[in-house]
């Protein structure tokens, strides 16, 4: 069965793309927990993009996975998915993730991708085994699911029909709007086993996957967190979506500066920004001590430091977290 997740699925696991807290690892399945995180992840109350529950993998004390994974036994696979379609009816309003079954190190795995949803808040029953059935708000509160009451609860019913920009649809446009190369590229950057597939999917099947296309069958709409990163010129759908280098060489005051303005898909647009900067405005001073070999080398710029919290909130938070 080909994976239906965008990232790669080691990377998922071992939590290099995705921050720990947005991932959910159980042993075995247990219906009842793992109605009440998908609830959370649908509510995505801090608006980090929903999570990731992943069935049949073990974690320590630490919530850190344990391998290799304790796995399902394949006659259970069908079974999970036949029940986990009715207990996410219980959901108000019903809330389906998107489910994969996957084979990691010989032993399979049903991992959920839960993106927030769009018609929060949403309620799940406190125990879905249960004759009966008693609704809560639910929500994720670092790494664990907990309900929502006092003033978590008035918060999280204020977001009622507020979904994230990255995820609301964009009404002027179409799926003409999307490249489905600046796609395929992207999956290969990332490793993940969707780009085996990619050439062979529809713009609209490929931005389904990649949760950057939503609405009806007859009616498929973009979302901005697609046209951000997949169309060559997202400026059109989003003035002034571009970054300003500039350089003032006699200091903030001064009356005579460099600029330079990029512009393009937001990951290409933030690569040439930062390498622009880092080839014409960066620069390392060594300072040599009499009483030690070490040399002290000091940098006018912290390049490092801006690069990574770039890239983070970049990819991460805007395309990672969100598809």
């Amino acid at each position: 069965m080909p994976s239906k997740l965008p990232i790669n699925l080691a990377d998922l696991l071992r939590q290099r793309t995705v921050e720990g807290d947005r991932i959910e690892y159980k042993a075995g399945w247990n219906p009842d927990a793992i109605v009440r995180t998908l609830c959370a992840f649908a509510n995505d109350f801090e608006n980090l993009g929903g999570g990731y529950i992943v069935i049949g993998q073990d974690c320590d004390e630490n919530g850190q996975p344990v391998f290799p994974p304790v796995g399902l036994a394949t006659n259970q696979l069908d079974k999970i998915q036949r029940e986990l379609l009715g207990y996410c009816n219980l959901i108000q309003p019903p809330y389906f993730p998107v489910l994969s079954v996957e084979v990691f190190e010989g032993h399979n795995l049903i991992v959920l991708w839960a993106p927030g949803g769009q018609n929060r808040p949403y309620k799940a029953p406190a125990a879905v085994t249960a004759k009966y059935k008693e609704l809560h708000y639910y929500i994720r509160r670092y790494s664990s699911t907990v309900e929502a009451r006092g003033a978590d609860e008035r918060e999280l019913l204020s977001l009622t029909a507020t979904v994230p920009f990255d995820d609301r649809y964009h009404r002027t446009a179409g799926l003409g709007d999307l490249s489905p190369r600046l796609m395929e590229e992207f999956l290969r950057e990332v490793g993940s086993d969707l780009a085996a597939e990619a050439g062979a999917l529809s713009t609209e099947a490929l931005g389904r996957q990649m949760n950057v296309v939503g609405g009806p069958a007859e009616a498929p709409m973009v979302k901005n967190v697609g046209l951000l990163f997949f169309n060559e010129r997202p400026h059109q759908f989003f003035p002034a979506t571009q970054i300003d280098v500039v350089w003032f060489p006699e200091g903030a005051g001064g009356d005579r500066f460099e600029e330079k303005i990029f512009q393009g898909p937001l990951a290409r647009m933030t690569r040439e920004a930062l390498d622009y900067i880092r080839r014409n405005y960066l620069r390392e001073t060594v300072i040599k001590h009499p009483d030690r070999a070490e040399a002290e080398r000091l940098w006018n710029f912290p390049y490092a430091a801006i690069e990574e919290a770039v890239v983070n909130a970049v990819y991460h938070r805007s395309l990672y977290d969100r598809i």
